[in-house]
């Protein structure tokens, strides 16, 4: 049975998410996404009358939530160190479903530059504000001062990006796993000792 028409839009998107997690914001072009999730080509317009401009953008919102939905549900833990390496955790497993070759399709986006289209690097730009926030306030309810909370919120942010691309680079997750070591030792420290996460202690990210 083929896909109903009606489901067009919602595969365009998820594909475009797809598609620039692996290839990149320059390589997934309209042909690509319409390929990879199967629309009619007729949808394109229909659905998105910004073209292939609003079909990223709308990706890029989309993988946003997503991870936004991830650092929420952790926020409700008792536990904040156990809730970053959770953080970690879920990038690090995706990587290694996709056998390193599916990045961040927010770094994609957001490192190529597009003179066309500036407002789509503005919006991978929000992305990343918006999960450094949720961090923040999650550090601050667990009693970090408010300019130790943003900083802390912006390394882990940082520190994860950067681990995925060198894990994807390196074909290893030994990468992103030193990376969430040194993160959960870090907060340990800021935090507070505690008798379940005392420092040196590895993050149990399997």
């Amino acid at each position: 049975m083929s896909p109903r028409r009606s489901d067009s839009r919602e595969r365009m998107v998820n594909s475009t998410v797809a598609l620039l997690r692996e290839y990149g914001a320059s390589a997934t072009s309209i042909d690509r996404v319409l390929a990879h999730s199967g629309a009619p080509r007729g949808s394109v317009y229909h659905h998105f009358p910004g073209g292939r401009t609003q079909l990223v953008e709308e990706a890029v919102a989309l993988a946003g939530d997503f991870m936004a939905g991830v650092i929420e549900a952790a926020m409700e833990a008792d536990d904040p160190v156990a809730a970053i390496d959770k953080f970690f955790t879920v990038w690090r497993d995706q990587l290694v479903k996709s056998r390193y070759r599916a990045g961040c399709p927010i770094v994609a986006v957001a490192v190529e530059t597009n003179d066309e289209a500036p407002h789509l690097a503005r919006a991978a730009g929000e992305v990343f504000a918006g999960w450094q926030e949720a961090l923040a306030a999650m550090l601050r309810r667990h009693g970090l001062a408010e300019d130790r909370s943003r900083r802390l919120a912006a390394l882990i942010v940082a520190a994860e990006e950067g681990a995925v691309v060198v894990s994807r680079a390196q074909q290893s997750s030994a990468p992103i796993e030193a990376v969430a070591a040194e993160i959960h030792d870090l907060l340990v420290l800021a935090l507070g000792n505690r008798p379940d996460a005392a420092p040196g202690r590895t993050p149990h990210i399997d």
